[in-house]
């Protein structure tokens, strides 16, 4: 007797952690420029680095999705096509809020103008809206395709462009990111997927960094 083997399916888990991340510093960005004091450029430049970092961080995601999931999931769907097209549509949403915010981020970052910082700010909280119904969505009715129509090698390039994609001086700071939204499962699965090398330059050194910069960045935040 024979038997149909069983199609191994993609695990989308790690994209929650990767949303929770997006929510998070989306969140955080309006309070950080509202925390500037006024005419404190030096404060201002490590937020706009920051928050050029998140975007950076964000359109290499969404890029991936763009040229590596939708394409894929639109030849393969025929009645849930519509919801693939309105991920597109929402990501053209996202880089538009994005585009606005760049030219108000660089003059706050140069004069840290209190009154350019509250139009930045109420800027990030117009993206922070969009970014979040977006990733819902995808949560809610894109995943579940991905894991029916794609293999999990077609999935797996995502981070395979992500690791490549990204400034290596960046990548330890999107890994902190990560493991600071992933439960104590969550994190030692990510761990275990990094090689041995990637593994010890973490423990050593990169999430130090990470946590020296993420107190320099939270803390005139304080606990709220």
């Amino acid at each position: 007797m024979t038997t149909t083997p069983v199609r191994e399916r993609p695990d989308t888990h790690d994209m929650f952690v990767v949303h929770r991340v997006f929510r998070r510093e989306s969140a955080l960005l309006p309070r950080l420029v509202r925390a500037v004091r006024p005419g404190d450029t030096a404060r201002a430049r490590l937020v706009a680095d920051h928050a050029r970092g998140y975007a950076l961080g964000l359109h290499h995601h969404h890029s991936a999705e763009d040229a590596l999931v939708w394409p894929l999931l639109l030849a393969r769907v025929d009645l849930e096509a519509e919801l693939v097209l309105r991920m597109e549509e929402q990501h053209e949403r996202v880089a538009g809020t994005l585009a606005a915010i760049d030219g108000l981020l660089t003059t706050w970052e140069r004069t840290a103008d209190p009154a350019v910082g509250a139009e930045l700010a109420a800027a990030y909280e117009a993206h922070r809206a969009a970014l979040v119904e977006h990733l819902t969505d995808e949560e809610d009715h894109l995943l579940p395709l991905i894991e029916e129509h794609l293999t999990v090698a077609e999935w797996n390039r995502l981070g395979e462009r992500f690791a490549v994609e990204t400034p290596k001086d960046k990548l330890l700071l999107f890994l902190g990111a990560l493991l600071e939204e992933a439960d104590a499962q969550e994190r030692a699965h990510m761990l275990g997927n990094l090689p041995a090398p990637a593994r010890l330059v973490w423990a050593v050194y990169g999430r130090f960094r990470y946590a020296r910069s993420t107190r320099r960045l939270r803390a005139p935040l304080g606990r709220g």
